[in-house]
């Protein structure tokens, strides 16, 4: 689209309502998870070694790339993370008895106390953190955000 030297492209209507939602659920996220990381940081951990460690405490021992799916990281990312968390005794490698290649990451007794006595507290944040929405509200935002986020899946690469 040819502009004039200085004036910005115009949009249509349907491309400025897009480019502000963006930019409203980009803030919006980077205000969560700034409240969300400071609630974690007062523990010593980053938000994805709480990712790795509340994924292991509600689903039990998990291959690392599952792991790495389910937290975001890249698969560096996730051995690097699961590295720290082993060397505070949070968390253990073990073999996988099908496959020589692959590892578990699994909870020690450690970890499972630690996780297990700051998670609650964790969630109370959250929620208060999300509390400028009713209960239903945030069902609702859960599911229209649901739907974004898989029609934009089906639309990458």
């Amino acid at each position: 689209m040819k502009t004039d030297v200085g004036h910005p492209p115009a949009v249509t209507a349907d491309q400025a309502t897009a480019l502000k939602l963006w930019v409203v659920l980009a803030r919006a996220h980077a205000a969560i998870a700034a409240r969300t990381a400071a609630d974690v940081e007062r523990h010593g951990l980053t938000l994805a070694e709480f990712g790795i460690l509340e994924a292991l405490h509600h689903k039990g021992p998990m291959l690392l790339g599952e792991l790495q799916r389910r937290i975001l990281v890249s698969s560096g990312g996730v051995t690097y993370l699961v590295d720290r968390l082993v060397k505070r005794g949070f968390v253990e490698r073990r073999d996988c008895p099908s496959d020589r290649r692959a590892r578990y990451a699994a909870l020690t007794d450690d970890g499972e106390r630690f996780i297990a006595g700051i998670f609650p507290d964790h969630a109370e944040c959250v929620r208060e953190t999300l509390d400028g929405l009713s209960v239903d509200e945030q069902r609702e935002a859960a599911r229209l955000l649901r739907q974004l986020g898989l029609a934009a899946a089906d639309r990458v690469g």
